[in-house]
């Protein structure tokens, strides 16, 4: 269990060396945006299978005395991604050109938060780990390794610079190797020069739809240009003890806030007991039911998430439909998304939580030659259709598993959590918080013990319930015998996500910090 307890900032991210980048920025004085944008950086570097600056972004920022405010770093369809592009097509292909038909959101995303919570390091500072091991290296994980042998043949033939980048010698790289990747370095250094906005207008911005447009993404410098991440109110909720807050659609916020307001009215008892995972798991069918109607764009939504979170009785009736003794059929299908979850705390009491992504493993496949940027396929979800729920239009959001969480206890203290994951992300939430908030159990435990998922892991389209090993043996037995589709899995099981969480307190002694990484994951959690 990788836990950290500490008096000065906290930082929470599933690669070490990204970890120790925002914990140098806190040592030397920066808040907690910047450090996160220290990670943010580096963890495109240094775990480019999981995110990319070629990807999108979501943030939660809790300041105290202020309301937790939201950053929708999301970026839209292409002018030209309509209906006519995709001609003769039943779907968006998931790999190459016509895959990455959105704007990448994520470097919007940094500089917004900066605007509300401005630091006193430069820029050059915050991406200059980044940049380093951009240009000098980074040692591939096992987990790195193993993600680019197993998707090597369906990237290697995309155009761009992704063979040139990630196999060097003709091979997908190795656990050990070393990874360079010079011109995403020129790319984070022309950043630090020119700044944040040169990603969307500048010089930079040219280079980038110039490479875009050469391998044949939709994406133009009009979209880039128009391009601006938005300043947002979280969705919030009640429970026991606490406010949960998340981000508002077209992420699944929703989601995780529905499962914990239900699980909040369930009588769960022990932790690991079947009250517990039996009632999580239906709790999440009830929320994804409600998610995948309606969930989106928010312009292109009917529903209203925050009159459903603050409808206690609807609550209630959507809580009532649980048997707490049978498992309802599932055949719905299921989400997808590959993705990196990072909180940072400062000495100030400034808390956030982000969460960054490219959507599958190397996003679209697409390595620009010029800038070393790996593209995301966060539009490959837009269904093909003239109408209805995610359905391609230019201009349009497409729908997110991404989801940043946060929690203000009655007691004062703030917890920043999160996880990779996709349509995990939710469920992972939803166990290590009623662990922690509801059962007492110690955080790094809540997160290391034995988790489930509904629905699919990575590459897989599955409605299962896939269970770790390490439960009790009468657990399964039990899932099994109420209905659930039990599908027993090996522990400390990457599919589970890669979670982790920041818990800021005060006692006698003053303010405290606490953190914890998944060992599922190269994760630390660096105090100071």
């Amino acid at each position: 269990m990788l836990a950290s307890r500490a008096t000065g900032g906290m930082v929470v991210a599933p690669h070490f060396a990204a970890a120790e980048a925002g914990r140098a920025i806190l040592a030397e004085g920066g808040n907690a945006v910047e450090a996160a944008i220290a990670v943010a950086s580096t963890i495109a570097v240094t775990y480019p299978h999981m995110n990319s600056i070629g990807g999108d972004g979501f943030w939660l920022i809790h300041r105290p005395g202020q309301a937790v405010t939201a950053i929708d770093a999301c970026g839209r369809a292409a002018a030209r991604a309509d209906l006519a592009l995709y001609q003769g097509m039943d779907v968006i292909p998931w790999r190459g050109p016509l895959a990455a038909n959105t704007v990448a959101g994520a470097i919007s995303g940094w500089a917004k938060a900066l605007d509300l919570a401005p630091g006193h390091l430069p820029l050059a500072r915050l991406l200059a780990d980044a940049a380093a091991y951009a240009r000098e290296g980074v040692t591939i994980t096992a987990g790195g390794a193993a993600n680019a042998l197993a998707k090597g043949d369906e990237l290697r033939s995309q155009p761009g610079a992704y063979a040139e980048i990630f196999e060097p010698e003709g091979r997908p790289l190795a656990q050990a190797d070393l990874l360079r990747q010079p011109a995403l370095a020129r790319t984070l250094e022309r950043l630090a020069a020119d700044g944040l906005d040169s990603f969307y207008r500048g010089e930079l911005a040219r280079d980038i739809a110039d490479d875009l447009a050469l391998l044949g993404s939709p994406v133009s410098a009009q979209d880039l240009a128009d391009h601006d991440a938005q300043e947002t109110v979280p969705l919030s909720t009640r429970v026991s003890g606490a406010t949960l807050f998340n981000h508002q659609p077209p992420t699944q916020g929703i989601a995780s806030l529905l499962i914990l307001a239900l699980a909040d009215r369930l009588d769960l008892g022990g932790e690991s007991s079947f009250a517990h995972v039996h009632g999580l798991v239906e709790a999440t069918k009830q929320a994804f039911l409600w998610r995948d109607l309606h969930c989106g764009d928010p312009a292109y939504m009917a529903a209203d998430p925050r009159a459903l979170l603050s409808d206690a009785e609807a609550l209630d009736a959507m809580a009532a439909r649980i048997d707490p003794t049978k498992a309802l059929p599932w055949p719905q299908p299921s989400q997808q998304g590959d993705t990196v979850w990072f909180g940072a705390a400062d000495k100030d009491g400034m808390v956030v939580s982000v969460i960054q992504s490219t959507y599958f493993e190397f996003g679209s496949g697409l390595v620009l030659p010029r800038t070393g940027i790996t593209w995301q396929n966060r539009g490959a979800s837009f269904r093909l259709a003239e109408t209805g729920w995610n359905a391609l239009k230019p201009g349009r959001k497409p729908f997110h598993t991404l989801n940043p969480a946060m929690a203000l206890f009655d007691d004062a203290r703030v917890m920043s959590y999160g996880t990779m994951g996709g349509e995990g992300q939710p469920q992972t939430q939803g166990a290590v918080f009623t662990r922690y908030a509801r059962m007492g159990t110690p955080l790094a435990q809540a997160i290391a013990a034995p988790r489930w998922l509904l629905g699919r892991t990575w590459g897989e389209d599955s409605t299962s319930l896939k269970i770790e090993e390490g439960f009790a043996s009468a657990l399964y037995d039990e899932l099994a015998a109420a209905g659930h589709k039990v599908e027993r899995v090996a522990g400390n099981n990457s599919m589970m996500g890669h979670a982790g969480a920041i818990v800021v307190g005060q006692d006698a002694n003053g303010a405290w910090y606490e953190g914890a990484s998944d060992p599922r994951c190269d994760g630390r959690a660096a105090g100071l």
